[in-house]
């Protein structure tokens, strides 16, 4: 196994841990209100793409970010805060999130040749479940946030950071 499939694999771990605490940190603030189911289907998809990572990091022995402990509280105080801003503002961190993972997705998947057809296959199916995502912040207003530009703008950079460092941490 390359330097490179192990470096996928360890920041694909750390994103969607980072990903499933971000709803959990959402849910924590709006799961009772109007829009807890739909935060909550995408919390269980997030929660699956985690758990089949957490699997392949274990198959194939790769060493998990040493950043998790940060991304535990990052992940969900980013959320948090942002349904703290409201509903709009939680949509909106999610557009930003999917988006910027959406580019790095496809970016693997062009980078995997046949030798890794199933990881390939994998993470194309994650990212069709991260722009449902994204479409369904983008039905639910997230656009109509107020500083929606800088907001996602900041989550994005914030997002790309954290896949820089997890690749290599």
């Amino acid at each position: 196994m390359t330097d490179q499939i192990k470096r996928f694999i360890r920041v694909d771990h750390a994103g969607e841990y980072g990903a499933a605490r971000i709803y959990a940190g959402q849910l924590a603030v709006l799961g009772r209100g109007p829009h807890g189911a739909t935060l909550q289907h995408m919390k269980d998809q997030e929660q699956h793409h985690l758990d089949t990572f957490a699997k392949l990091i274990t198959e194939r022995r790769v060493r998990p970010t040493a950043m998790l402990p940060f991304w535990h509280i990052a992940g969900f105080a980013l959320g948090a805060a942002t349904a703290a801003l409201g509903s709009r503002a939680a949509m909106a961190c999610t557009v930003a999130v999917e988006e910027t993972i959406n580019e790095h997705y496809l970016a693997q998947e062009a980078a995997l040749d046949e030798t890794e057809a199933p990881l390939r296959s994998t993470i194309a199916e994650f990212r069709a479940e991260e722009l449902e995502h994204r479409d369904i912040g983008l039905a639910n207003d997230a656009e109509k946030t107020p500083g929606y530009r800088i907001l996602a703008a900041l989550i994005k950079t914030g997002c790309k950071a954290a896949i820089k460092i997890s690749e290599q941490i």
